[in-house]
C-alpha cells in the first residue's frame, strides 16, 4: 500500500474506534518530561481535529506548571507558524476548518506535540500528505533543535511507515498505552 492508501485505511479506522474517554494520562505525560526533558519549558502543541487524541488536557495542565504553550497557524503557501497562547485566549477557524490563536506573537517551541495519522516502532510519522510538520520542522530545526513527540491513540501504530527524503522521524511516541523513544 502507497501513503495514501495507508492514510485513509488508517483514519477510517481512527474515525470508527474513537472515543473522547481514551486518552494520554496528563500525570503522567508531565512526569515523563520532568525526567526526560527537564529544562524545556516551551511547548507547541496542537488544537485537536478530525478524531484526533486530544492534547487540550495536557496542555492546560502544563500551562498552570508555568510552561510557555503554543499553537501553529497557517500561513500562506502552506507554510506554518507557531503563536503562543493561553487557554483563555480566543480562536478562529482557518481554511481547513481547525482552530487557531489570533495572537500575533510569533513562538518557537522546544517541545513539539506533533499530530499524526500512522506512525511505526521507528518513531517515522504518518501525516496527512500536506507535509505542514515537515516543513515547519525543517524551519525551526534551522533556528534551534526541537524535540518531536508524536501523540496518537495505539491503534494508529502500523508496521512500517513509507517515507522519503522529507519525512522528519520524530524524538518520542506518546499512546494512551506506551512511550516509544
Amino acid at each position: 500500500m502507497n501513503k495514501s492508501q495507508i492514510r485513509k485505511k488508517i483514519l477510517n479506522i481512527r474515525k470508527n474506534n474513537f472515543n473522547k474517554n481514551l486518552k494520554i494520562n496528563s500525570h503522567k505525560f508531565i512526569s515523563f518530561l520532568k525526567i526526560n526533558l527537564p529544562n524545556l519549558k516551551n511547548i507547541g502543541g496542537y488544537y485537536p481535529y478530525n478524531y484526533e487524541i486530544d492534547d487540550l488536557e495536557i496542555l492546560d495542565l502544563l500551562e498552570k506548571k508555568q510552561f510557555n504553550i503554543s499553537l501553529p497557524i497557517i500561513n500562506k503557501n502552506n507554510q506554518m507558524s507557531f503563536f503562543k497562547w493561553s487557554n483563555n485566549d480566543p480562536l478562529k477557524i482557518n481554511k481547513f476548518g481547525i482552530p487557531e490563536p489570533v495572537s500575533s506573537r510569533i513562538f518557537y517551541p522546544d517541545i513539539l506535540l506533533v499530530p499524526l495519522v500512522g506512525y511505526d516502532g521507528n518513531l517515522n510519522r504518518l501525516g496527512y500528505g500536506g507535509g505542514f510538520y515537515d516543513r515547519y520542522i525543517e524551519k525551526i530545526e534551522k533556528i534551534k533543535n526541537v524535540i518531536k513527540i508524536g501523540i496518537a491513540f495505539s491503534f494508529q501504530k502500523i508496521k512500517s511507515v513509507p517515507t522519503n527524503n522529507y519525512d522528519k522521524k520524530l524524538d518520542f511516541v506518546i499512546t494512551e498505552k506506551e512511550i516509544l523513544k
